[in-house]
């Protein structure tokens, strides 16, 4: 039987209440327009993965304290930001089922939005004297910038190889969680290899995540994002990397020609996501992903046997398990 998220957050579904309110207030400010829309923020928020993956990597090894909610906030905050500018870099005018920042208050506003956010994380971690915390969640800010750049160079060329591509995803999706993971080992620790083991975990675990996004471009399913909109803009992703690299040269030809200059016809890019299938490159990145997930859990083996780590877990298999 599938586990709920719902279940995932039993264990800690006290203290992701306590966090709540603390992340509420964190986005508090005295300017109405702004206000409105942090409000609108809080009121639409998603799975909340990467304030659990803090509380229950703190649970794990420890008891969940006031750093450990700092470190969710912060973590919350970035992630946050990152979404609301990622919506406006994208011209995306919907997430999560509700209509975008920048669809309801337009592009200059989103983007100062997600400027108050970033700005907020960093002051809550100044406030608080949590300068380790503020170390952690700028590594993690410069990794997204980089690999958002990175990718968008690749793009232009097409000329994306396995190893960039996960140097790529390291940075611009694992270096989220992996600081999440070490937010909250921080926040109970302080022994250096154990934060790093965990922090470890976590980049696994985002590994295996942005494979199944990657996966879900070539499904039938309602993601919540349009089939085939990866190559719509271009993103060498690793189904797509693999059929490259498996196929003969016509077939070549004519993915990196319809990836190029065809990318937004329907039948065209329909003929592409049968070529990945049929040169194997879903089953290829579904047994990648599957790896980095088993790294992880093999990780997870040698920590306390509680029950945060049994949701811990569940978490991880989600990430791979979910349909959205």
């Amino acid at each position: 039987m599938a586990v709920s998220v719902a279940d995932i957050k039993s264990p800690v579904a006290q203290e992701l209440n306590i966090f709540n309110k603390k992340f509420k207030a964190s986005m508090r400010t005295k300017v109405p327009l702004l206000d409105k829309i942090t409000y609108f923020l809080v009121q639409r928020k998603g799975k909340q993965m990467r304030p659990l993956f803090v509380l229950l990597t703190a649970k794990m090894l420890g008891n969940i304290n006031e750093k450990t909610y700092i470190g969710a906030s912060l973590i919350e905050l970035m992630h946050t930001a990152s979404l609301v500018h990622d919506d406006v870099v994208d011209d995306a005018y919907r997430r999560r089922g509700f209509f975008s920042i920048n669809a309801l208050w337009k592009n200059k506003v989103a983007v100062l939005v997600g400027d108050f956010l970033l700005s907020r994380s960093l002051l809550l971690a100044i406030e608080n004297k949590e300068f380790g915390q503020l170390e952690n969640l700028s590594s993690a800010v410069k990794a997204m910038s980089e690999g958002e750049l990175l990718q968008i160079e690749k793009a232009r060329k097409l000329d994306i190889t396995e190893e960039v591509y996960f140097e790529i995803i390291k940075a611009k999706t694992a270096s989220l969680i992996r600081s999440a993971c070490r937010a909250g080992a921080m926040s109970v620790t302080e022994d250096e290899s154990t934060i790093e083991e965990i922090g470890q975990i976590g980049e696994n675990i985002g590994i295996a995540f942005q494979i199944k996004d990657d996966l879900f471009d070539y499904g039938d399913a309602d993601v919540g994002k349009p089939r085939g909109i990866d190559i719509k803009e271009q993103k060498m992703t690793l189904p797509l990397i693999y059929t490259l690299q498996n196929v003969d040269k016509a077939t070549k030809r004519f993915i990196i020609k319809t990836v190029k200059h065809h990318n937004t016809n329907k039948p065209r890019v329909n003929q592409v996501i049968k070529h990945v299938k049929d040169a194997g490159g879903i089953r290829y990145a579904e047994q990648v992903m599957r790896a980095y997930q088993q790294k992880a859990l093999t990780a997870l083996d040698q920590y306390p046997d509680n029950e945060a780590k049994q949701a811990l877990i569940q978490l991880v298999n989600y990430t791979i398990e979910r349909k959205k």
